[in-house]
């Protein structure tokens, strides 16, 4: 999608434009897929919807719309995006459809509410919680009650060779954890790296057991999950100055039958010299990504891959912009890729390019903004955080594949980690929690309106020292498309917010240096 324009060689002044829009039919999720509730409870039944343009939901229940019965016990919110029912009762169970339309397409689903008596689970979920890495094992916390449901301790047992999870190093007086980065495969296992050990543990999360590690390249302190191909992607850096760093690429992951030995393979690239690589992240629209890309943070270029030959394609040069780039984004809308350029002096703004991924070609800056580029998960927002001086730059991508800039926020926070929150309030919206390399405040911002608020004293973050894997010290973590809970870490504990209210939720005590997380949902 975008604007094509010709005109007349050696007559600029002469021209004609086309604007192509492409048009994409709804794509939807219901959550949950069923639910049992006691009368007098509240039931909520949601419904994300993804197209071009944004589709409209309408709901059905057992086949009859339920627009004309909508009062204070029975209401829509966020667009439809939410049906919640204040205080169920008998005659309320049955399927509800969301239908999703936009002026190509309609997808539905349905999601089933049953009213019965001691409608208690009687199986405890091993879903909707979120996995915390620290020095002390492995923390799994359920956020809506700020439960820990178990501890996988340093010193228990890998399930296939009896090894000790995080083993005793000598010299050290406890035996403590070392983690670096950690994945969700599919809800069914997480990769998690332990540079110490040289290795990526596989986690089974059914059984909430280590099951296996698998010997990687020294010092793995990066992993990617890519789905569409089902490949976990391993960067090491061989030692603590990175100079001898290699990418690595586990495959066939996940297929073994429950508790056997996994017929997992760990193969070497063929690229040399990859300080750091970025593939696109798949949405409801776009479930297959083809390439990738690598960087080297001394060279003015970035490398294009083929994800599913692991191949080299082509080398797109920056030297015109003199960039070297240190971080990436991707939109579908237009489909361009953001590249933050590293700052060559310490108070200079880093630059901006904007990659078409059509051509390839570098179309230029992306106007003066600078910093981190992040892009909304349904690819409609760009929030570009400047770390050193603290400014955040919005811009909207539009459904003619154009970029405008919407508004521009000064902060005092240095930003560390940032993240989305689906909107609870208004259709295909988000807000986004930003955490602070120093400072102990979140900073929370609707993205609609640009109204910002902190959520004030969540204690001092990891110091930079303590983490040396990436500039990310101290995290924000979502729970997934539906969730309504973030995680982010303080040195000696971990702060659970509630999205929905944009409150705290509660504080966790005693985990140290948790920094790695992963959600794993239903």
């Amino acid at each position: 999608m975008g604007n094509y324009t010709c005109h007349a060689y050696g007559y600029e002044e002469l021209y004609q434009t086309h604007i192509l829009q492409v048009n994409v039919p709804p794509v939807i999720r219901v959550y949950p897929e069923m639910q049992a509730q006691e009368p007098g409870v509240s039931a909520s039944l949601k419904c994300h919807a993804e197209g071009i343009p944004n589709p409209r939901i309408t709901w059905l229940k057992n086949g009859i719309d339920i627009m004309p019965r909508l009062s204070k016990q029975l209401s829509l919110l966020a667009n439809g995006s939410e049906l919640h029912i204040s205080s169920v009762r008998y005659e309320d169970t049955g399927a509800y459809t969301c239908i999703a339309k936009n002026e190509v397409g309609v997808d539905e689903d349905i999601s089933s509410l049953f009213i019965e008596d001691s409608a208690r689970k009687t199986r405890l979920s091993v879903g909707n919680m979120f996995y915390v890495f620290s020095d002390d094992g492995i923390t799994v916390l359920q956020p809506n009650e700020c439960e820990i449901r178990r501890h996988i301790r340093p010193e228990e047992r890998i399930f296939t060779n009896y090894e000790e999870i995080c083993p005793r190093v000598e010299g050290e007086d406890t035996q403590s954890c070392l983690w670096a980065s950690a994945v969700n495969v599919r809800d069914k296992y997480i990769y998690v790296t332990q540079p110490k050990q040289n290795r990526v543990m596989i986690i089974d999360i059914e059984t909430q057991k280590a099951i296996q590690f698998l010997d990687v390249d020294p010092l793995p302190t990066k992993l990617h999950y890519d789905k569409s191909h089902d490949q976990v992607w391993v960067l090491s850096w061989g030692d603590m100055r990175q100079s001898s760093p290699t990418l690595q690429s586990i495959i066939k992951t996940g297929s073994a039958s429950h508790h056997r030995q996994f017929q997992e393979k760990v193969i070497h690239t063929p690229f040399e010299g990859v300080d750091d690589f970025f593939i696109p992240p798949t949405n409801l629209i776009i479930n297959h990504v083809r390439f990738g890309f690598i960087f080297n943070q001394s060279k003015h270029v970035v490398h294009k891959i083929d994800l599913e030959t692991v191949t080299y394609i082509k080398t797109i040069n920056l030297k015109a912009y003199s960039c070297v780039p240190q971080a990436m984004a991707y939109t579908h809308l237009g489909g361009y890729y953001f590249v933050q350029c590293r700052s060559n002096r310490s108070a200079a703004p880093s630059l901006q390019l904007i990659i078409d991924s059509v051509s390839d070609a570098v179309i230029g800056p992306n106007g003066d903004v600078s910093g981190t580029p992040h892009v909304s998960p349904d690819g409609r927002y760009l929030i570009s955080a400047d770390e050193g001086s603290g400014r955040i730059r919005v811009q909207a991508l539009t459904v003619r594949g154009e970029i405008k800039s919407i508004y521009d926020l000064k902060t005092n926070i240095h930003i560390s980690d940032l993240t989305f929150q689906s909107s609870f309030t208004e259709g295909n919206q988000y807000y986004i929690y930003a955490t602070s390399h120093l400072q102990t405040d979140v900073l929370f911002v609707e993205l609609s309106t640009g109204r910002m608020n902190v959520l004030k004293n969540l204690k001092d973050p990891i110091t930079s020292k303590d983490w040396p894997w990436s500039s990310y010290n101290r995290i924000m973590k979502d729970s997934g498309l539906f969730g309504q809970y973030l995680i982010t870490p303080a040195k000696d504990s971990l702060f659970v917010i509630n999205g929905r209210q944009n409150t705290l939720r509660c504080e966790v005590s005693g985990i140290r240096r948790g920094n790695t997380v992963v959600w794993v949902g239903e």
